[in-house]
């Protein structure tokens, strides 16, 4: 691996792409968004429009900002609707390659800044819907006149700024208004779901518009315009867009150099039979995005090195046929987890040891590590275990919902009051085989007896704080400094129900990044960096507003940074601790230690 450095991108020119007009058989751009960019500190970078997907694909994959410029009407076939006589002129190229370098762009987190039809470009590909003209369209007696005759660089009307926080709150705190130019014949009728409007002129018309928990801001007026002639709540938007695309620009660098790996995904759950990783993706603006939210290319877009597999077994009942079919249907996905490696053995690879892990990362390939979430998987019999470390099985969690022989669980009712006699046995021969044992899902008691057995480091491969949420399967401050006494890693879970109390019912918010986020700082602040990891559950019910698939993942190393997190304890946090955990329970213990 190279080794860990801070991140030149700091002070380097992050690249901003600005999307070209297309006409008269020309990609052509005004000056005036090029100068912006440039004085904001940013290199700008023209993306000519092109049918060629793999070409934009590429360019798009080294930008680390994108701003989708103004100039043309969008083609009403994209919202299933009748030119109106007004239009004027549209060029299907040019939306096309709109579309497909929006999408490109969010696929990766790139911060995204639209600009008038840029803005208008945003909401119809999430879902939105257009006035194809205002003057004939638009529901008010009176509209203001949108297409200014004025200079470019002069306002002729102001705009009302939503009191909510928002890009603009954030510019310009205590603005209520903003003084803009109007060069649009065409608006926004309704935002796409997820959006909120952050400012709207006197007659009504949305004039911007955000995601929350993304970076993806428009406006419509055209900010570029003025901000050449140094008006500064112009040159702010650029400035603003410059520094998110400089801190995207440091995570990518740092994911090229850290080792990343999320400790717990359920992706073979949501399959039947064999599977690809590599499954197409259906349309990402419009969630759910794939039946999986764990594909080869989600990874590689998100710049995610290494998965933990989960083969999650649904917990059954106790009787001899019950544990036969658990242990047939585990071996069967452990199978199509290994058979991954031989459907893209140029860009995947089967890991069982952190060296496996940064070897695969030298060679620019994605890894899976095989593990098993639910102990009922091996029934009574230890010597499963055996099969399972043969197979390379990483981790091991020990229940599930529900009591099964080996131990209580944190939901239902107790049946060993903790952990039984047969999972103390199964605990020492996972120390034995250096196979990490794993407590989320474990009942509170079953946690401590764990520990008191266990002579190797112990994981929670996916949990989060009970202390800022009050939810039976996260962990209490005391169980969170006891793991860590112990020298063992809490990997923050990223369900919406863990994160927030009653998020997702009826009436309350579904939990965000940014709440998880919290999690993670009061994991850090009680204990140190040294303990903390991330385990999604993503396919097992892990997603949250600001990051709901693994390409999405790299925005909490972009909040780290912004949060004031070095790249040292960043490459912890991102694996780095788990590894520690992994390379100490495989390196073994001697027998009466492990037995004692």
């Amino acid at each position: 691996m190279t080794p860990i450095h801070p991140c030149s991108s700091k002070e380097s020119l992050p690249l901003i792409g600005i999307s070209a007009h297309a006409k008269d058989g020309m990609s052509c751009l005004n000056d005036a968004y090029v100068q912006s960019v440039v004085q904001a500190g940013g290199a700008p970078v023209i993306l000519p429009v092109t049918a060629d997907v793999a070409a934009t694909d590429a360019i798009v994959s080294s930008l680390d900002g994108l701003i989708l410029s103004g100039g043309g009407d969008i083609d009403p076939v994209f919202l299933g609707e009748e030119p109106v006589p007004e239009l004027d002129g549209v060029n299907p190229l040019r939306d096309a390659f709109d579309f497909h370098i929006l999408q490109q762009a969010f696929d990766r987190q790139l911060p995204i800044l639209g600009i008038c039809r840029g803005h208008q470009v945003i909401q119809v590909a999430f879902g939105g819907t257009m006035y194809q003209d205002i003057a004939t369209q638009f529901p008010a007696e009176k509209t203001l006149p949108h297409s200014q005759t004025e200079p470019r660089d002069c306002a002729t009307h102001t705009v009302i700024v939503a009191p909510a926080p928002s890009v603009l709150r954030r510019i310009a705190p205590d603005k209520d208004t903003w003084d803009v130019n109007s060069l649009h014949h065409q608006a926004v009728k309704s935002l796409a779901p997820g959006f909120v409007a952050v400012a709207t002129s006197p007659d009504g018309v949305n004039e911007a518009a955000e995601l929350p928990e993304y970076r993806l801001f428009s406006v419509q007026w055209h900010p570029e315009q003025m901000a050449v002639k140094e008006v500064d709540d112009m040159s702010k938007i650029f400035r603003f867009h410059v520094r998110q695309a400089r801190t995207f620009a440091c995570a990518k660098e740092l994911h090229r150099h850290i080792l990343t790996l999320d400790s717990h995904v359920d992706t073979p759950m949501v399959y039947d039979g064999a599977f690809d990783i590599d499954r197409p993706a259906d349309n990402v603006f419009r969630p759910p995005f794939t039946q999986s939210k764990t594909t080869l290319r989600m990874m590689e877009q998100g710049r995610l090195d290494a998965v933990c597999m989960a083969v999650y077994i649904p917990q059954g009942e106790r009787t001899e046929a019950g544990s036969t079919r658990a242990w047939e249907y585990t071996l069967e996905r452990l199978s199509q987890i290994a058979r991954q490696a031989e459907l893209h053995p140029t860009r995947l690879g089967i890991a069982h040891t952190p060296d496996d892990l940064y070897r695969l990362k030298r060679a620019g390939r994605k890894a899976l590590v095989p593990a098993v979430e639910n102990g009922y998987a091996i029934g009574k019999d230890l010597l499963r275990l055996n099969r399972l470390k043969a197979a390379g099985v990483a981790y091991m969690t020990l229940c599930h919902n529900g009591a099964n022989d080996i131990c209580d669980s944190s939901a239902g009712a107790s049946e060993w009051n903790g952990l039984s006699p047969f999972g103390a046995e199964v605990v020492r021969r996972m120390n034995r085989l250096g196979m990490m044992v794993d407590v989320s899902h474990a009942s509170e008691k079953t946690f401590y007896d764990v520990l008191s057995v266990s002579r190797a480091p112990v994981i929670a491969s996916h949990s989060a704080v009970r202390a800022l949420c009050n939810h039976p399967r996260n962990l209490t401050d005391d169980q969170i400094r006891a793991l860590a006494a112990g020298g063992g890693v809490v990997q923050l879970c990223l369900y919406t129900g863990f994160i927030r109390e009653n998020s997702g019912e009826t009436g309350c918010p579904e939990a965000t990044l940014s709440d998880a986020m919290r999690h993670i700082d009061h994991m850090v602040g009680l204990v140190g960096v040294d303990y903390v990891g991330i385990g999604s559950d993503f396919d097992g019910g892990g997603e949250l507003i600001g990051c709901r698939a693994a390409n999405e993942l790299i925005q909490i190393t972009v909040r780290l940074l912004e949060k004031g997190y070095t790249d040292n304890d960043i490459r912890k946090i991102w694996g780095g601790n788990l590894l520690r955990v992994m390379r100490t329970t495989q390196a073994g213990c001697p027998e009466k230690t492990c037995d004692a």
